[in-house]
């Protein structure tokens, strides 16, 4: 996997009972050794496998904020991970959750880190649990451990650095996990994030599964033509999904070649399905 990190900090966040939140805040900047390589590479995988919204910075965003002025060189990555994780905890404490506690564990962390994957930067900010386990030494003796549950993470966000920059007027640069946290939690994390709501990936995926019906009712294709192209669009945005990445319009109009003799991208253009170059990779 050809990922590079530029910078990755890690604070601790400790609770204590169900109203106290305390931090402990590192003095430096983690090191990217082979580990911590390994460990982001693993949630970069995770994170892009799974479903996600998108997002886009309101215009008080405090996070937003002061990620540009990192970004500048006005401040360093430290301290803007630091001043964000005390933030994090201060948003935390707003939200009376289902049990009447916080939402994450006694032993959590606040993970940001600034990488390059692709020849593309990112921010990644994510809470990952702290949890107990049990391992068998070399002697086949059991011993505790801890480890960071980075599978079931579900408070993860990241920001599309070159698409942020380069393309202020997208709607798709911020992507942040939905689906199994209930609504709360994703209102919280919004509301440390300062964002709003972006592009509309369900209304994406339903353009386009509409686009692929139409396309192939005005070629005039049988029950089962019409059929086998409906097999290959879903193997197609299912093998995007599975290598994480977004469904390129141009590419599967490729794979329809044949269907009509007008392309996909074409007809989908002129019946005005006001679909983006590339989809989010869940049909």
């Amino acid at each position: 996997m050809s990922l590079d990190i530029n910078q990755i900090a890690l604070h601790q966040l400790i609770k204590r009972d169900e109203q106290n939140l305390e931090l402990v805040l590192r003095d430096s900047l983690l090191e990217p050794t082979e580990t911590v390589v390994e460990m982001v590479a693993e949630l970069h995988r995770v994170y892009s496998a799974k479903n996600k919204a998108y997002g886009l910075f309101s215009e008080e965003s405090e996070l937003a904020q002061t990620l540009r002025l990192q970004r500048q060189g006005e401040e360093d990555f430290l301290a803007f991970s630091r001043a964000a994780t005390g933030r994090l905890r201060d948003e935390l404490a707003k939200y009376p959750f289902a049990d009447g506690g916080f939402v994450i564990n006694n032993d959590s962390f606040a993970l940001f880190c600034h990488y390059r994957y692709l020849a593309v930067e990112y921010l990644l900010v994510a809470v990952l649990s702290n949890l107990s386990s049990m391992r068998v030494n070399e002697n086949l003796d059991i011993n505790p451990t801890h480890y960071l549950d980075i599978n079931h993470a579900d408070i993860v966000a990241r920001i599309d650095l070159t698409e942020w920059e380069t393309n202020p007027e997208s709607t798709r640069y911020l992507t942040f996990l939905k689906g199994r946290v209930g609504r709360k939690v994703a209102d919280f994390f919004m509301d440390f994030l300062g964002a709003s709501e972006g592009l509309n990936a369900k209304a994406q995926n339903r353009g386009l599964l509409q686009a692929v019906d139409d396309f192939t009712a005005e070629a005039q294709l049988d029950k089962a033509e019409r059929q086998n192209v409906r097999q290959q669009v879903y193997s197609y945005c299912n093998e995007q999904l599975q290598a994480g990445e977004e469904i390129e319009l141009e590419s599967l109009s490729k794979e329809l070649a044949g269907v009509s003799e007008v392309s996909f991208t074409e007809f989908a253009a002129e019946k005005g399905y006001e679909l983006e170059d590339e989809l989010p990779g869940r049909p």
